[in-house]
């Protein structure tokens, strides 16, 4: 992969294209026959260095068309970019504290929560904890939306480059 960040690629799948003759038939023994199963060690973390993702179902891998379902792991005291899309996100925690800043409102999470993002949100994903990484399950449905031809997002502030100041040589965790 040419780029570091996957949000910096310019050669994403969104929608995978159905090309030549289409026989439902067809498709559906196809994805039938796909993996049911990603193994996390088959699926590397990209990104860095404060909020680091693993993609496990994206258009492009074929394994579905409607959904984006990825990992992300965020740094002692790291944090995404600030960022809004049209599409909604649901953040299940699987480890640690943190907060997002929605629309300039904190709300706090813990490990066991939820965190959704409405549509048209600015918010930005933050990991409170200055000791300990936080990991979380994010789950949309932008393909959807790009395939609707509804898609609209835009970065506000850029992921950070450098890691924070308790960050500084993490690498995310490949156990579970």
């Amino acid at each position: 992969m040419a780029h570091q960040h996957f949000h910096e690629r310019t050669d994403r799948v969104f929608v995978r294209g159905i090309q030549g003759a289409y026989n439902l038939k067809e498709e559906l023994r196809r994805l039938r026959a796909m993996p049911r199963v990603r193994r996390a060690e088959a699926v590397p973390f990209i990104d860095g260095p404060q909020a680091f993702s693993k993609h496990y179902l994206h258009p492009e891998d074929s394994l579905g068309q409607t959904l984006h379902i990825h990992v992300e792991e965020y740094s002692p005291g790291g944090q995404s970019q600030m960022h809004f899309h049209v599409n909604e996100a649901v953040f299940y925690i699987l480890d640690g504290a943190g907060y997002e800043v929605h629309d300039g409102v904190r709300h706090e999470w813990e490990a066991g929560d939820v965190a959704i993002v409405p549509n048209h949100t600015v918010h930005q994903h933050n990991n409170r904890s200055v000791e300990r990484p936080a990991r979380v399950l994010v789950m949309k449905t932008k393909p959807m939306f790009i395939f609707m031809n509804m898609l609209f997002q835009k970065t506000v502030i850029p992921r950070p480059k450098e890691p924070s100041p308790t960050g500084r040589g993490f690498v995310p965790r490949e156990d579970t």
